[in-house]
C-alpha cells in the first residue's frame, strides 16, 4: 500500500485589489514632484565659461533673459525690446518680490545691450541678478 499526498486544487495568486490605488498614488506623487521646462528658448547663445560656478536651488524664482549674438532678447517666453525690460519685470517684482533674474548672454554679444538690460532692471528695482556661464572643462 502507498500513500499519495495530497495536493491544493487552489492556485496561490497575489492579490491585486489594492493595485489601483499603488498606482493611483505612484502618479500623484510624480506629477506633484515633476516640473517641466515651461520656457522655449529661441534666441541662439553659446555661455562664457567660468572657473568656478554656483547652483540656485530654487528654480521658481528665476526669470529668465536671453541675449543673443544679434543682439535678440528674449525675457521668459517673449521676444521683447529693451524698453519693454524695465515695465515687464517690475510687474514681476510685484507679483514674485524674491524674483532673481538670470542673464543668459552670448560670449560674442554687445556689453552696450548688457549694460541697458541692467539699467532697465535697476529701474524696475529687480536687483537680484545672476550671470549664467558654463564649467571650463
Amino acid at each position: 500500500m502507498t500513500f499519495k499526498k495530497k495536493r491544493a486544487n487552489s492556485k496561490q495568486e497575489i492579490p491585486t485589489a489594492s493595485m489601483p490605488d499603488i498606482i493611483f498614488m505612484l502618479l500623484l506623487f510624480f506629477m506633484v514632484a515633476t516640473t517641466l521646462r515651461e520656457i522655449d528658448v529661441y534666441v541662439k547663445f553659446k555661455l562664457p565659461e567660468a572657473v568656478a560656478i554656483q547652483k540656485i536651488e530654487n528654480k521658481r524664482l528665476i526669470s529668465y533673459i536671453w541675449v543673443g549674438k544679434s543682439g535678440k532678447i528674449q525675457l521668459n517666453d517673449n521676444i521683447v525690446k529693451v524698453e519693454d525690460i524695465q515695465e515687464i519685470m517690475y510687474q514681476k517684482r510685484v507679483e514674485l518680490p524674491n524674483v532673481i533674474v538670470s542673464l543668459r548672454i552670448d560670449k560674442e554679444s554687445d556689453m552696450g545691450i548688457v549694460h541697458d538690460i541692467q539699467q532697465a532692471l535697476r529701474k524696475a528695482d529687480a536687483r537680484r541678478i545672476n550671470y549664467s556661464s558654463m564649467l571650463k572643462q
